[in-house]
């Protein structure tokens, strides 16, 4: 059976090297061409509408779980970032951490400012978490 199949096939294939009009023959003309098709349909969709191609990003109506996300992306970039820092500074920076903890304590800050100063570096670890 393979046999009789390879040889159908050698066959043609001879046909088809000694006489081209045997496989030009079965060819058909297409009614259109790819670029008349495309014109058609940027005509038909794009044209023929006033909307835009895609819609903008202001058809979105902001909403809790969207605006959790990304209070979570930038939660996370700011983890990242504070940790980076840190772990550079400690390494780069002469001293070691007291003699930085006793400079903030000389600046005489005031309570607000340093409880907001806490609220800031554990918010993000508290919301990421």
């Amino acid at each position: 059976m393979a046999a009789l199949l390879l040889r159908h096939v050698g066959r043609h294939c001879l046909r088809a090297h000694f006489s081209p009009q045997l496989c030009i023959r079965n060819a058909i003309p297409l009614g259109t061409t790819a670029k008349e098709g495309m014109e058609w349909f940027w005509n038909k969709n794009i044209m023929g509408s006033n909307r835009p191609v895609s819609p903008h990003i202001t058809i979105y109506s902001w909403s809790l779980p969207m605006a959790m996300s990304i209070c979570h992306s930038g939660t996370g970039i700011a983890l990242s970032a504070g940790v980076s820092l840190f772990g550079m500074s400690a390494l780069l920076l002469p001293g070691n951490f007291e003699s930085y903890l006793e400079l903030v304590k000389s600046l005489c800050l005031g309570p607000a400012l340093i409880h907001t100063a806490k609220f800031a570096l554990v918010f993000p670890l508290m919301y990421h978490t």
